[in-house]
């Protein structure tokens, strides 16, 4: 496939924060090419396969986790970059690594973790997932972090659009390694921004119905839910509720790709490089307005209708209690935690405070668990409601 001129090109990469000699004696492979193979070869984006999606701690086998969802987006991105024009293999890597930062249990995690440290910067998963890359996931001799290339870790930073007042985190690093943050970002990070917010749209419906969170007469109040579910019927009459429920769903997101692309390619026109994207005062990739609309109220009704439901609420707040009671544990004696953490723990604040949320923000849902009954001596109870 030939790269449209305002694609991002890997031979034209701002490069990598450090040096690394040799790096191209292993294998033919672009700057990008190499970045989405050094996070998924990264141990946290293994870990992503333990962590909470929406239901945390899941007794269920076929429920989402941060790794299949990953995967998911990291599908619906290509295809997108691939219509597009846009660098596949730039926008596969930030699919991949745009949920690394986020600690066990969701975003009932990240609260716990934030509110231990509103006095010392706060914690962000988006910010989180910058400091994983760059400093904390450290596979190669002599240098911090994965070492991404600058397109890679631009991407992940607005992985929300132009950053004007970033956290500690995204503040620190940025300084270290400039990336611009007041521009858009390149149109593979818009890319997989979407491709985000089609899936977790989507597969959370599978997995809220699967679970019997959500009902289906409720989900039919929307029109454009229904008008899917109407069409599924009429192709296939009399297949199984199950089948149907899949249908509706792979219809949906066939149908918001089309709209991005389609509304994407036609922002497209005159553009002829990258500088042009992210010198754009708004974003190029974007659903159509109509769809904009459509998809702003699937998601008011995901948020009533799941993420807030009164039982994953219940949850939420037990999985909080648990991170803040972890986190009050390690601040109060570090020796609790494992051993190559101990050792390096900074005796000043806030640099102890940080130190000990990255600890805690690597745990699996199951390690933090297990951590909790080894220092308080009792399992805690609750966690899961699938």
């Amino acid at each position: 496939m030939i790269r449209a001129p305002y694609a991002a090109d890997p031979a034209m990469t701002r490069g990598r924060e450090f040096d690394q000699p040799g790096d191209g004696a292993r294998g033919p492979r672009t700057a990008f090419q190499r970045d989405r193979d050094r996070i998924i070869h990264s141990i946290a984006f293994r870990r992503l396969a333990g962590k909470t999606q929406v239901f945390v701690a899941p007794d269920g086998d076929h429920y989402r986790v941060r790794l299949t969802h990953s995967l998911e987006v990291a599908q619906i991105g290509r295809v997108i970059a691939r219509e597009l024009r846009a660098d596949e293999d730039l926008t596969e890597a930030l699919c991949l690594a745009h949920d690394l930062g986020h600690p066990p249990f969701g975003h009932s995690g990240e609260d716990a973790l934030d509110a231990a440290l509103h006095n010392r910067g706060g914690f962000d998963h988006n910010g989180h997932t910058l400091r994983t890359v760059m400093r904390l996931d450290s596979p190669y001799c002599g240098i911090s972090g994965l070492n991404l290339s600058w397109e890679t870790l631009e991407g992940l930073a607005k992985h929300n659009g132009p950053v004007a007042t970033p956290g500690w985190a995204l503040r620190e690093l940025d300084e270290q390694f400039p990336l611009d943050l007041r521009q858009w970002p390149s149109l593979e990070a818009q890319i997989a921004a979407l491709a985000d917010d089609i899936a977790y749209d989507n597969h959370d419906i599978d997995d809220g119905l699967r679970a019997g969170f959500l009902d289906l007469d409720d989900l039919l109040t929307l029109d454009f839910v229904a008008e899917h579910w109407r069409d599924a019927e009429r192709r296939f009459p009399g297949a199984p509720r199950e089948a149907l429920l899949r249908e509706l769903v792979r219809s949906q997101i066939g149908t918001m790709v089309n709209d991005v692309i389609e509304t994407t390619r036609s922002k497209l026109e005159g553009m002829e490089s990258p500088a042009q994207i992210r010198e754009a005062n708004a974003a190029v990739a974007t659903f159509s307005s109509a769809m904009a609309q459509r998809e702003r109220a699937l998601k008011r009704f995901m948020y009533a209708r799941l993420y807030h439901h009164g039982e994953q609420r219940e949850t939420a707040s037990r999985a909080r209690a648990l991170v803040a009671r972890l986190y009050a544990a390690y601040d109060q004696q570090p020796s609790l935690m494992t051993q190559g953490w101990t050792d390096g723990a900074p005796a000043r604040e806030p640099q102890r405070a940080r130190h000990i949320a990255d600890f805690i923000a690597g745990m699996t849902d199951r390690f933090a668990i297990d951590q909790y009954a080894r220092i308080f001596g009792e399992r805690p109870q609750g966690l899961s409601n699938v």
